[in-house]
């Protein structure tokens, strides 16, 4: 990591804080053993015990991605029956779409898809583009929360079971990516670069938010944190029942891949890979040496970049000129159009405050 991220603060050892952050919460939200082993048996415990009149034990996200496919394979070997849940926002490759089924087939989990009417994405995705911040996966990002809560409130499902995880994704800059929960800002952005009326904005509010966590007492899960994950052996052990590699992380979608490989490092100077492979040095799996070597080659792939920006403009009903006028407008930030930021400061706080009074056992 380095100055990229703008918040990035050094100590007199030449450590950053994201860092220091990783080793001082490392013993609480990684695998240890025999004490992750019985915290993971009693997790599935309460959770088919609170499910016990259901269908399903839990409902999981999934992408097509290692981490949450894994995350499926784990559940079917811990002895849980959960509702898979994917959002199809119109970039799957053809590989995660394959992965999805595969995976789904050969658990026989069953499987729910939410398609996003994608005249109306379409123009909201391309309204974030066109405002020239890097808040461009916004959108999916807050569709993905929505439609979760949507299902599990539709099934009466009190678990939300996410393939994120602290060994691999703790480190990562708040300063990249402004709060995807604040609609003020998302509606701005549409409203002075879409072109279209939306009837299904993407959105899930903190009044939404608190009726699922507070009525409904749904509650998100990171079970990977109590098994010993590690990406390359899961890999391995997913190809085995048909899952097939997709390149970098998240490039299970191509819009992503060119978001992340091409708009962030080129005209924001956010290199997601610095991110991800800071995971892999604190938690042992790479030498920083041979990363510093990685991070020498471009992002993006030479030969095929041009023919994937082609692609998403074509999808996106925008000319190649117009994407690379994009590219060159001036970066901009959240705080360039209206937005809550320090309203809903101000309510999460209040709400951490108050539910620290609340029993926390699951």
């Amino acid at each position: 990591m380095d100055t990229s991220d703008p918040e990035i603060q050094f100590n007199e050892k030449g450590q950053c804080n994201h860092c220091t952050d990783f080793f001082e919460n490392k013993l609480m939200f990684t695998y240890h053993g025999e004490k992750s082993d019985r915290q993971l048996k009693e997790l599935v415990s309460v959770i088919k015990t609170k499910s016990k009149n259901n269908k399903y034990d839990a409902l999981l996200g999934i992408s097509g991605g290692v981490d949450s496919c894994y995350m499926a394979y784990k559940c079917k070997e811990i002895g849980l029956n959960p509702l898979l849940f994917h959002l199809d926002n119109g970039w799957n490759s053809e590989i995660s779409a394959r992965n999805i089924e595969n995976v789904s087939n050969y658990l026989g989990f069953d499987l729910v898809t939410h398609v996003m009417p994608w005249e109306e994405f379409k123009d909201v995705q391309l309204a974030h583009l066109r405002a020239s911040t890097p808040e461009l996966e916004t959108p999916t990002d807050i569709a993905i929360l929505e439609h979760l809560h949507k299902v599990a409130v539709r099934h009466n499902i009190p678990f939300i079971i996410m393939g994120g995880n602290y060994i691999s994704e703790s480190i990562l800059p708040k300063s990249w990516h402004y709060n995807p929960k604040d609609l003020v800002y998302s509606r701005h952005v549409h409203a002075l670069f879409g072109e279209k009326k939306v009837k299904n904005f993407p959105s899930f509010t903190f009044w939404y938010e608190a009726y699922c966590k507070l009525i409904k007492r749904i509650k998100i899960l990171y079970l990977l944190n109590y098994v010993n994950y590690n990406k390359h052996d899961s890999m391995t052990t997913l190809k085995k029942i048909g899952w097939q590699e997709y390149g970098e992380k998240h490039h299970e979608s191509i819009y992503t891949k060119v978001v992340q490989s091409y708009i962030l490092p080129i005209k924001f100077n956010i290199d997601y890979r610095k991110a991800t492979l800071s995971n892999k040095i604190c938690s042992g799996e790479m030498k920083r040496e041979d990363v510093l070597e990685i991070l020498k080659l471009k992002p993006y792939n030479e030969h095929t970049i041009r023919g994937e920006i082609e692609y998403v403009c074509k999808k996106l009903e925008i000319s190649v000129t117009e994407f690379d006028l994009i590219m060159e407008r001036k970066p901009q930030t959240f705080e360039s159009y209206k937005n809550e930021k320090q309203k809903l400061e101000s309510i999460y706080a209040l709400y951490r405050r108050f539910s620290k009074k609340l029993p926390h056992s699951i």
